[in-house]
């Protein structure tokens, strides 16, 4: 049989603190109505002043962990190598990942972060999974993790509404491709052209290089909202196919669509543009908001805690972030041990 990376843990975190749309309302010009309607959310979670992504993303790791170990045995100590996908490290440099490995006790492994903002964890765990399929890994950690609360305009109503913090994770394992949780392929792309559509301006090299001081506004967070919907919907939607004709599912009979949750309309959207159901699309945003890299990761574990994602059901997972950045993977889920 073909070597395979196999899903064999899930785990999340979430900071302690979540903001309703009632009381974002009552420090910026806007209403539950207006954010319900034009995103799905209700409320987000936010970090502590002093709480770091890391601090998120070992939580997450430590809860994956243990759920490898309820569902195969295997001890924390197998896993030797970790990924981590974020756009907002706790330093510009080092990266985050070495941090997390330590401090999760993984001592010497390798250990690195990926940047492709939304699409995040897509890229990371194709990445593990590529170096698992190649010999290189037995076992790794996939962490998703951003605190995007830290890096956006305090007076800016939109992003303040649909951004939220949090951290998921994943264990792979080596195995066979015809075993349930097998990654069965990925499909990835990218258009730089598209770069200024989602971004922070100042922070870079591009920036501390030039000759005139930045503008306060360029240290947030931005995002054109329009052709970043027209964008996530194209792009998801045609990785989504691209990668369905590769693996041999029709769209009817995928059981779990788990989209980067940014937006209720673009998930709609994108099950329109592939005739897929309500009831097959994976949906946790209205309680956690637009997590970026632990997008993902937190909706799967939601879905398996809820009892949505069930043994043997088919699940594609597609993303799509700034760079411009996309990708989906596919995967029958298997039996997995959370909580």
């Amino acid at each position: 049989m073909s070597r395979a990376a196999v899903l064999c843990g899930l785990g999340g975190a979430l900071p302690a603190t979540a903001v309703s749309n009632e009381e974002l309302a009552a420090r910026l010009d806007t209403s539950d109505q207006w954010i319900r309607t034009r995103t799905g959310i209700r409320q987000r979670h936010v970090v502590a002043p002093g709480e770091a992504t890391s601090d998120l993303a070992v939580a997450a790791g430590a809860d994956a962990l243990a759920s490898a170990r309820r569902t195969d045995g295997n001890a924390a100590a197998d896993v030797d190598l970790v990924v981590l996908a974020t756009s907002t490290p706790d330093r510009p440099c080092p990266a985050t990942a070495p941090d997390v490995a330590h401090r999760l006790g993984l001592k010497t492994v390798p250990a690195f972060d990926v940047a492709a903002v939304c699409t995040g964890f897509v890229y990371a765990l194709a990445t593990a999974s590529s170096m698992i399929t190649a010999g290189v890994s037995e076992r790794a950690l996939v962490i998703g993790a951003d605190t995007f609360s830290t890096i956006l305009d305090p007076g800016d109503r939109t992003t303040r509404a649909i951004f939220g913090d949090g951290a998921g994770a994943v264990v792979l394992r080596a195995g066979e491709a015809a075993e349930p949780g097998a990654l069965l392929g990925f499909d990835l792309g990218s258009d730089g052209s598209g770069a200024d559509l989602i971004t922070v301006r100042a922070g870079g090299s591009r920036q501390r290089s030039a000759a005139e001081a930045p503008d306060a506004s360029d240290h947030f967070f931005t995002m054109d909202g329009r052709p970043v919907f027209t964008q996530a919907v194209l792009n998801m939607s045609r990785s989504s196919q691209a990668l369905l004709d590769r693996v041999g599912w029709p769209p009817a009979e995928v059981d779990k669509v788990v989209a980067h949750q940014a937006n209720i309309r673009i998930l709609h959207a994108v099950g329109e543009q592939l005739g897929l159901e309500d009831k097959q699309i994976v949906a946790n945003l209205d309680r956690v908001g637009n997590t970026v890299a632990a997008s993902i990761p937190l909706a799967l574990r939601d879905a398996a805690d809820d009892g949505e994602l069930l043994p043997g059901h088919r699940v594609l997972l597609t993303g799509f972030g700034g760079g411009l950045t996309w990708g989906s993977a596919a995967l029958v889920w298997p039996e997995l041990h959370t909580g």
